[in-house]
């Protein structure tokens, strides 16, 4: 298939219970189980719906990548990157952020030792001259 096909239908198989080619947008915001500790794959939609399943399988499909994930918010994403640097990293930034991510860092990831330095422009060597080695992860 090419782009634009794999735009529309990438990751995706028609709808097991209705053969329908287009799946159908679920809008449930929580899901039933079958039992205590038992799921059939979601609980509740924050965490996981299979709209936004089908569509991180469509963007994984587009970026020709093992998996995409979706997040509710910008926030929410950056948040989540940054939980993968651990405990004690360091990262660096551009200027000029969103205030809401400088307030992250600032007021929550600084308590778990992580600490942050702004590359001074947007060029690759400003970039290089904010990194410390054996401590930047991201």
């Amino acid at each position: 298939m090419g782009f634009e096909t794999d735009a529309v239908h990438g990751g995706q198989q028609p709808d097991p219970l209705t053969g329908a080619v287009m799946p159908p947008l679920h809008l449930s915001t929580t899901y039933a189980q079958p039992g205590l500790d038992e799921s059939l794959g979601y609980a509740y939609s924050r965490s996981g719906n299979p709209t936004r399943s089908l569509w991180e399988a469509c963007l994984a499909t587009l970026e020709a990548a093992q998996f995409a994930r979706a997040y509710a918010s910008g926030m929410a994403a950056v948040d989540a990157a940054l939980a993968t640097a651990g405990p004690g990293a360091h990262v660096v930034t551009s200027d000029g952020l969103y205030g809401g991510t400088t307030r992250l860092f600032e007021r929550v990831l600084t308590g778990y030792g992580m600490t942050f330095t702004a590359a001074t422009d947007p060029t690759p060597e400003a970039f290089a001259r904010a990194l410390r080695p054996g401590q930047t992860k991201l």
